[in-house]
């Protein structure tokens, strides 16, 4: 099923906070902060994976902020130059980047789950069965 910014009622928290530390253009900031976020809802909660290659798992964060935004950001540093090195290249980016994503009730923020493996973030929510409740007819 296909997403359009109409049907997509997370897109008004899809904020970027861009401040490149030693970026030399926009371009690194650009870069950066075309992070991609794939997110999918299953029978048991919401998987959101994000592209970060290169970050470890120290220089990103997951949070949750007011108790239901799911907030993901990092930095990615630029390498500190010897004196006595000769770059032919330097395009990878550098910067910091945030994104926020609402999520919707019935999530269980408590039990959130964050790996990071070959470059992809993969954030795992449940949701709470429990806040289903059923409405008989008459």
């Amino acid at each position: 099923m296909a997403l359009n910014k109409i049907d997509d009622p997370f897109s008004c928290l899809n904020i970027w906070d861009i401040n490149p530390t030693t970026s030399s253009s926009q371009h690194d900031a650009s870069i950066i902060g075309n992070t991609r976020i794939d997110w999918k809802e299953t029978q048991d909660g919401h998987v959101i994976k994000a592209e970060l290659p290169g970050l470890k798992k120290e220089e990103v964060k997951v949070e949750v902020e007011n108790g239901n935004v799911l907030q993901i950001s990092g930095e990615r540093v630029k390498e500190v130059d010897e004196g006595n090195e000769t770059w032919y290249r330097n395009e990878r980016s550098v910067g910091k980047f945030t994104r926020r994503f609402k999520l919707p009730d019935g999530s269980k923020v408590d039990e959130i789950k964050a790996v990071i493996e070959n470059g992809v973030l993969t954030v795992t929510v449940p949701k709470d069965h429990t806040k289903i409740k059923s409405i008989g007819v008459s």
